[in-house]
């Protein structure tokens, strides 16, 4: 081949050479392949965050939801309190709020947040039906009792005006001492909160009725004498005052501490035992059992302290457990004996209060009365 022949055809076998080889560019196959490759590693990527993101949104959620069911449980239950589908429980399945006597072993509420359920729960069948009746009709009966005295005509009294406050301070005690049993012994399965608050209410109620009851009978006892009657009435009060700041303690309304609520109210209406030697020396035997009226007051006294030590003694329910969750359990008896108690009082202080209508406002030397 000559020079000539080797120079012209260089450049087209150069061109032929070129042609062969591949594109280095980014349109090469091996370019794009990779390309692909990345982009599906990024796709697999973001997925997998994605998911990772979705299941802690769902673990996020998950106190949410379940606090959600939570309620919409709670709602159901109420609804089903409301339209009184609700059934009696068993002592050992109650929280620890609501139980007290675990000698009552069937007939319990359950807890029912709800005020409207608790107070349609008075007209059914359950341990605390006889608590709630005994108490709410004493109350009415007092209230109307107290209403129909105090309208009394102003002649029937030597002095209207103190007359009607002193026996108007028993009838308040009374009445406020049965109306916070009875509503505390409606609404305390309400909830932990209420039953606390409510149960202070009754403990204060009962010392209302003690201190209540000494005001009328220390008046017409003392009646010419009227430093000791001061004296006994602020001692009293002193003590009741106490009684009722003792009773505020949580610990208080606790199953344990049931002999000790017993034993602090016993011993609040035994302190009239100083009062009441003080006036039988002072008249006499005779007169202060005769006039003075002491048998209706050591009637009283017995039936006060014998309620309580049922109470406190839970019997008779101790020997016949599971024979007296509905009717005749120590509560209730012990409800029934307070009533009986408060009417015999009120009995005793209308004799008295007969006997100086009759005697005049007149006071005879060394008389007390």
């Amino acid at each position: 081949m000559s020079p000539h022949e080797h120079h012209a055809t260089t450049p087209s076998r150069k061109a032929d050479l070129n042609s062969e080889q591949p594109p280095h560019n980014g349109s090469m196959p091996g370019s794009e392949e990779q390309e692909a490759m990345e982009k599906t590693v990024e796709e697999e990527g973001d997925e997998e965050v994605e998911e990772r993101n979705t299941d802690e949104g769902f673990m996020a959620m998950a106190p949410l939801l379940q606090a959600h069911h939570a309620m919409e449980k709670m709602e159901e239950f109420v609804h089903k309190v409301w339209d009184g589908r609700w059934r009696l429980f068993p002592h050992d399945v109650l929280p620890d709020w609501l139980k007290d006597n675990d000698f009552i072993v069937h007939g319990h509420r359950p807890p029912m947040p709800s005020f409207r359920a608790c107070f349609k729960s008075i007209f059914r069948i359950h341990t605390e039906t006889g608590n709630i009746w005994t108490h709410l009709l004493g109350c009415l009966f007092f209230l109307c009792l107290g209403i129909v005295y105090m309208f009394r005509p102003n002649i029937s009294f030597v002095a209207p005006f103190q007359e009607k406050i002193v026996i108007g301070m028993f009838f308040l005690g009374a009445i406020l001492c049965l109306s916070f049993s009875w509503l505390f012994h409606t609404v305390y399965c309400h909830s932990e909160g209420v039953s606390r608050v409510f149960s202070k209410l009754d403990y204060s109620g009962i010392a209302f009725l003690i201190m209540g009851s000494f005001v009328p009978w220390l008046y017409y006892s003392f009646y010419c004498s009227p430093q000791p009657c001061f004296i006994y009435l602020i001692v009293i009060c002193v003590l009741g005052i106490s009684a009722i700041t003792v009773s505020q303690c949580d610990f208080f309304a606790t199953p344990q501490y049931r002999g000790v609520r017993a034993g602090v109210f016993v011993g609040l209406g035994l302190s009239g035992v100083v009062p009441t030697l003080h006036f039988v020396i002072s008249e006499g035997f005779l007169k202060a059992t005769t006039i003075g009226q002491m048998g209706w007051l050591f009637l009283m006294a017995l039936l006060y302290i014998t309620g309580a030590c049922l109470y406190a003694a839970r019997i008779p329910e101790r020997f016949f457990p599971g024979k007296c969750d509905i009717w005749f359990h120590s509560h209730q008896l012990f409800h029934v004996l307070v009533v009986a108690g408060a009417f015999v009082h009120f009995h005793g202080v209308s004799n008295l209060q007969e006997f100086r209508y009759t005697a005049g406002g007149g006071c005879a030397e060394d008389s007390a009365l």
